[in-house]
């Protein structure tokens, strides 16, 4: 293991108690695994967000009976207590706070070096390695829109080498973990670092996808006016029914005060973006990678500290806020998605991760299977004590006929 100080475990340990305490879903899975072990003598590799609900995932996956080595996919979500809590319980980690370029592949490295059986990704960074180095697990399963696009670009180009299932897509993933739980924790993180009022402020969301509609959404809730920027017609014509104003981020970038990237693309405001904002703008990224804003022109700027995790930069004479580095603003910010929404996502996760140990899979990306999602959301609404109705009989033969009347 390589972290920053053990000692900083207690505080992690309280961490991942609170957010278990809120995880019924993920709780449920770990008292059958407990039972099962559908894991003994299988190695799992993961590279996520280090915070406590990922802990509490790697707890279910090791009450499983898995053998688990782990690594930050962000170097700056990462919680130094929460790592040194994981290494308390057993679980091998390489990971710290604020990780260079260098060290932050060094870690992958480390969690490829044990052969894992499985890779679990956030981003797909573990498995474009794994296949460069020709590390060839039973399969995988990715958590985001980023890491999706890059795999589906593998399989294209028929270089997939292992089954990967895409669970970024199921729908108890990117209904309320890219909508619900991104939108809100975007808006969390962008208050907690600024502590400036949304109300009446010109919002700029870049894209549309799952996590655009999230931030959009809860941005007017706070009362903010919503603009939204678009490459894709339907949805642009989507957020236009929905009630946002939509034009190109040229025109939006010279009436913006707040900006947000959620495309999984990159250079979506540059450097003409930046010479038509006015003075104090705050740009951020909710996109999974921080190439979303051209951070690298921003760069060559005079530029100093402000506030923790606000860095200005001075563009003829206007002044350019960037949030936590132009990375993750939800997790670089602040805690990342609500437990309760994680709970699902994970879920999701674990069961996933079960069911390429029991399907002889070819190497292609799966959508997870529907039985899953359906057994993530009934343990959810019997934790929420909500009990629904059922088809007849008579319903099910009606909806499988073709004849009228029957």
């Amino acid at each position: 293991m390589k972290i920053k100080d053990i000692n900083l475990y207690r505080e992690g340990e309280r961490k991942i108690e609170w957010a278990s305490s809120f995880m019924p879903i993920l709780n449920t899975i770990k008292r059958d695994f407990e039972n099962r072990k559908p894991f003994k003598n299988i190695k799992i590799g993961m590279c996520l967000h280090l915070e406590a609900k990922t802990a509490f995932l790697a707890e279910v996956l090791k009450a499983g009976g898995a053998e688990i080595r782990i690594t930050g996919s962000n170097p700056l979500s990462t919680q130094d207590d929460i790592c040194a809590a994981l290494v308390k319980k057993g679980i091998d980690v390489y990971a710290w706070h604020g990780v260079d370029e260098k060290d932050y592949y060094e870690n992958i490295e480390k969690v490829l070096e044990f052969s894992p059986d499985i890779i679990i990704d956030d981003g797909a960074d573990t498995i474009a390695y794994a296949h460069k180095n020709n590390i060839l697990p039973k399969g995988g399963c990715e958590e985001t829109t980023t890491g999706v696009i890059r795999l589906k670009a593998l399989e294209k180009e028929k270089k997939l080498k292992f089954p990967v299932i895409n669970v970024n897509d199921a729908y108890c993933k990117h209904l309320f973990d890219n909508r619900h739980g991104t939108g809100q924790s975007t808006l969390d993180g962008i208050m907690r670092t600024t502590n400036i009022i949304l109300a009446g402020k010109n919002f700029v969301v870049a894209g549309y996808g799952w996590v655009g509609r999230g931030i959009a959404l809860r941005a007017r809730g706070m009362g903010a006016n919503v603009i939204v920027t678009e490459i894709d017609s339907i949805k642009a014509l989507e957020a236009y029914m929905d009630g946002f104003k939509v034009m190109k981020m040229e025109e939006a970038a010279k009436i913006g005060d707040i900006f947000v990237t959620a495309t999984g693309c990159r250079d979506v405001i540059t450097e003409e973006h930046f010479r038509l904002m006015k003075d104090k703008v705050i740009l951020c990224n909710s996109g999974h990678f921080n190439v979303e804003i051209d951070v690298d022109f921003l760069e060559k700027l005079p530029k100093r500290e402000v506030r923790k995790n606000i860095t200005e930069y001075t563009l003829n004479g206007k002044r350019i806020y960037l949030l936590g580095e132009g990375r993750l603003v939800n997790l670089a910010c602040a805690d990342g998605h609500a437990i309760e929404i994680m709970d699902m996502s994970f879920g999701i996760q674990a069961l996933s991760a079960e069911y390429i140990l029991e399907n002889n899979l070819i190497p292609k990306v799966y959508n997870v299977p529907k039985e899953i999602d359906s057994r993530v959301a009934e343990i959810k609404l019997q934790s929420l004590g909500i009990d629904i109705d059922h088809l007849t009989e008579t319903q099910k033969k009606y909806l499988s006929s073709w004849e009228i009347g029957t």
